[in-house]
């Protein structure tokens, strides 16, 4: 249940928002402990090859940014928390400087071909990957030469939350598309094969 990510994010500020546009707010009791990944949760992010985080500065503007890789790349180590390998890239290091200044990060996971979402709040911990050299191998993809591992994003999860797939427009990868069409192109081989027969009788 996402009782810890709607305790956290229902601010004053949020309620009294509710309150103007639909004249009730809708309080969330405060709780003790954080909200605790599932099967379900744990099943949807191994099978992302993207997500969104997003970090503030110092100065409270927000940043986005995209996370891609291989399937399952960002882990779920415990019921309570995820870690990603952070490679080396173009060395603006925003959102590495944002949490070092502020722990506190949001991820937003899409499954569009599903129109599924799942949104995590959290703590961000960043680690060198030489000074734990098992935790960046238990996060680094396959294929991926450890090298390349800078540091590694270790996220204290507070509390998630499913958001409804009403207005979330269906997006394919080639993958996806590749996989849907395997029995059309199946289909046209064997009508193909059937033509040949029939045109060598």
């Amino acid at each position: 249940m996402a009782h810890q990510f709607r305790n956290t994010t229902s601010t004053a500020a949020v309620l009294r928002a509710q309150e103007a546009y639909y004249g009730r707010s809708q309080p969330i009791p405060p709780s003790a402990v954080s909200d605790e990944l599932g099967d379900d949760e744990a099943s949807f992010i191994g099978e992302r090859d993207s997500f969104y985080l997003a970090s503030v500065n110092e100065d409270g503007w927000p940043y986005i940014q995209h996370r891609g890789g291989p399937r399952g790349f960002l882990k779920v180590i415990d019921r309570h928390t995820l870690g990603f390998a952070d490679l080396g890239g173009n060395r603006q290091l925003l959102t590495t400087g944002n949490v070092t200044a502020n722990d506190r990060v949001a991820l937003f996971l899409m499954d569009y071909p599903h129109r599924a979402r799942l949104k995590i709040i959290g703590h961000a911990v960043i680690v060198p990957a030489q000074d734990d050299p098992a935790l960046a191998a238990s996060v680094t993809p396959a294929g991926v030469p450890p090298r390349s591992v800078e540091r590694v994003f270790r996220i204290n999860v507070t509390g998630f939350d499913w958001n409804c797939s009403k207005h979330i427009t269906p997006r394919f990868t080639p993958d996806d598309i590749e996989k849907a069409i395997v029995p059309l192109m199946q289909r046209i081989a064997d009508l193909e094969a059937q033509l040949k027969i029939q045109s060598q009788s």
